[in-house]
């Protein structure tokens, strides 16, 4: 499986960016899909997840203002970021496993592939 996130940026704190990831074929429809945050100092924490049924999880800290979703036909994944915030900033990451339970929760089952990473830094 591989995974290739797109570019992401340097953005004002209100703005909207949506980043994307290419996956192998197929990996969209047969996988977990999820989205993770690495900022330095911090562990790294998990944004959101979508399963192959297209069902979505998100981290409390992202509800209401991040949407996943997926364009199964292109194997793309994205997160919508709106009403983005200082705290959003860190390297973006998507990852994806085909195992049981779709979750980027804390001592969810770890995902076994991953993009490159993409930084987004956002200001006010």
């Amino acid at each position: 499986v591989h995974l290739v996130d797109s570019v992401g940026g340097s953005l004002q704190a209100g703005a909207s960016l949506r980043l994307s990831c290419a996956a192998s074929t197929y990996t969209s429809s047969s996988h977990c899909m999820g989205w993770f945050r690495q900022t330095p100092g911090k562990e790294r924490e998990g944004v959101a997840s979508i399963d192959f049924d297209g069902t979505t999880k998100y981290a409390t800290s992202a509800k209401g203002r991040v949407t996943i979703s997926k364009d199964s036909a292109k194997n793309t994944v994205f997160l919508q970021m709106n009403r983005l915030k200082d705290e959003d900033t860190g390297m973006y990451y998507c990852a994806a496993h085909s195992g049981w339970g779709c979750s980027v929760a804390p001592g969810s089952r770890d995902f076994d592939y991953w993009g490159q990473g993409t930084q987004v830094t956002v200001s006010s």
